[in-house]
């Protein structure tokens, strides 16, 4: 059996230098929050897929709804002879989603292929082109969600130029200083300086900053984005890709602010591991563009259809809104005890289980620091933690447990991180 060094080597030699991997620890098997490495080492999985795995790596339900459809056939093309699945599957989007009155659902691959698809959908039903985006913002990594991600390390570098009629506005993040009313202040300037309100097809945002460092979107700025969207024609497009289904005890995070956009676009949890991506939203804007002018050949695989099927029901059945929010308690319980006790644990955010911690050099000038957080990750998992970072500045932890993990397994994992950023922090100090 290969080692984890020997795939690391031969992953280097094979694959190109900027799909990279962050940890050398390769993948032999997972079941629910926990993986095991080549050498069956056992870890605890905090970062689920970034956000993919909310019921967990294979759950029973998931993979039976996968291994049937699987004897029957793998692919057919929606857009050619579709299936029931894929209608199913759009019924039930439209159902749950918190937009009122008649919605339709469109199906993709990934991510950052529903944002695309969702700026064209704004684009044909307003017939303009401005679009705007928020600083920190991430929506893939394509030309068109490049220009709309406001992150310029590792996404933009070196592939420019981006496209056109895209500007971006102050994301509220209160403990970098940058508050609702300068935020809001920032889209009015746009509309100053540089684009008509009458030229601007949407405004995209994030109800979670996810790359950007786990920031909640303040109700009343979520609400004053469907003021400013209402009194100018624009479309208000919801990125529910990383916080969609159930992570922050809510179906959608833009529920908790009580504010229905125009268009949702889904990915990640959507369907258990499996690569599926949707726009769901009101009918009359999704139906703007002509037959034809959506898709794509793997949209609604048969088998990411079932399994989203199955990741829908056991969300409902399982109550993984509420566990949601009881894994957040206990996580959130147990790091702001540890901001208490270091000086580097600066800020703990978010919703549900949907959390970050940010570490500072200083919890007086809030000085990041990336170095420590990189160092937490490596350690983390050298005893057994799979965690990743976020944040403008690389200095977040974010943690995407599966929801359908244990308290104790929760806890194992929280007790891993607590020990990791006080060994680490002692060592600095003597150093």
């Amino acid at each position: 059996m290969s080692s984890n060094q020997d795939l690391q080597k031969r992953r280097d030699a094979a694959l190109a230098r900027g799909q990279t991997n962050l940890l050398p620890v390769f993948v032999e098997k997972a079941e629910n929050a926990e993986l095991w490495d080549v050498a069956g080492r056992r870890y605890i999985d905090f970062a689920g897929g970034i956000a993919v795995l909310n019921t967990g790596h294979v759950h029973p339900r998931v993979r039976a709804a996968v291994e049937r459809q699987l004897g029957k056939f793998s692919h057919t093309c929606f857009m050619v002879t579709p299936y029931e699945s894929g209608v199913a599957l759009a019924e039930k989007l439209n159902a749950i989603v918190p937009i009122s009155g008649p919605t339709r659902s469109m199906f993709v691959t990934t991510g950052a292929e529903a944002v695309e698809n969702a700026v064209k959908i704004a684009r044909s039903f307003t017939g303009r082109s401005g679009v705007i985006a928020f600083s920190g913002g991430f929506h893939g990594r394509t030309m068109m969600c490049m220009g709309l991600t406001g992150k310029v390390m590792p996404y933009k570098s070196s592939f420019g130029p981006m496209p056109g009629e895209i500007y971006h506005a102050p994301y509220p993040m209160a403990y970098q200083g940058v508050t609702e009313k300068q935020a809001l202040g920032g889209i009015a300037s746009l509309f100053k300086v540089d684009i008509d309100p009458q030229r601007v097809a949407a405004m995209i945002v994030e109800p979670v900053l996810g790359e950007g460092g786990y920031y909640v979107a303040p109700p009343a700025f979520l609400r004053g984005l469907r003021d400013i969207c209402d009194k100018h024609g624009i479309v208000l497009i919801a990125d529910e890709i990383q916080s969609g289904f159930a992570r922050t005890g809510r179906m959608f995070a833009i529920e908790h602010a009580g504010v229905e956009p125009d268009l949702i676009t889904m990915a990640k949890s959507l369907a258990g591991g499996f690569p599926l991506a949707a726009v769901t939203g009101r009918q009359e804007i999704m139906d703007a563009p002509e037959p034809g002018g959506l898709g794509g050949t793997y949209a609604a695989s048969p088998l990411a259809t079932e399994a989203a099927l199955a990741v829908l029901d056991v969300i409902e059945e399982e109550g993984l809104t509420g566990r949601a929010d009881a894994i957040g308690e206990i996580l959130r319980d147990g790091l702001e005890a540890l901001s208490g006790e270091l000086e580097c644990v600066g800020d703990i955010r978010g919703l549900g289980a949907m959390l970050a911690c940010e570490l500072v050099t200083d919890k007086s000038t809030r000085e990041p620091d990336p170095e420590l957080t990189a160092a937490v990750m490596r350690e983390a998992a050298q005893r057994g933690l799979v965690l990743v970072t976020c944040g403008m500045y690389g200095n977040v932890i974010r943690i995407m447990v599966p929801l359908t993990a244990s308290d104790a397994i929760v806890r194992e994992g929280l007790d891993i991180l607590v020990e990791c950023l006080r060994d680490l922090s002692a060592r600095r100090a003597v150093a």
